[in-house]
């Protein structure tokens, strides 16, 4: 498992801002777009950096605590 796959990130509308918003809480603070698809993409790219930064100064990357709901209970 690469360590980007460990993080849960996300692509979302944000109807204030009227741009796509994506998401990696425990690595990045987010980044924005007008597409969706280029949002995430982008994101995707980005957390890769982060990562590869981290490691470059030896510096541990931070547990990935944000997790999807798995349970709805009604």
């Amino acid at each position: 498992m690469k360590e980007a796959e460990k993080y849960h990130k996300w692509v979302e509308w944000s109807e204030d801002d009227k741009v796509y918003l994506g998401m990696c809480p425990d690595l990045i603070t987010g980044i924005h777009g007008d597409n969706a698809q280029e949002v995430f993409e982008d994101l995707l790219q980005t957390i890769d950096e982060v990562i590869l930064e981290f490691q470059k100064q030896n510096r541990p990357l931070p547990p990935a605590r944000i997790r999807p709901m798995q349970e709805v209970r009604h």
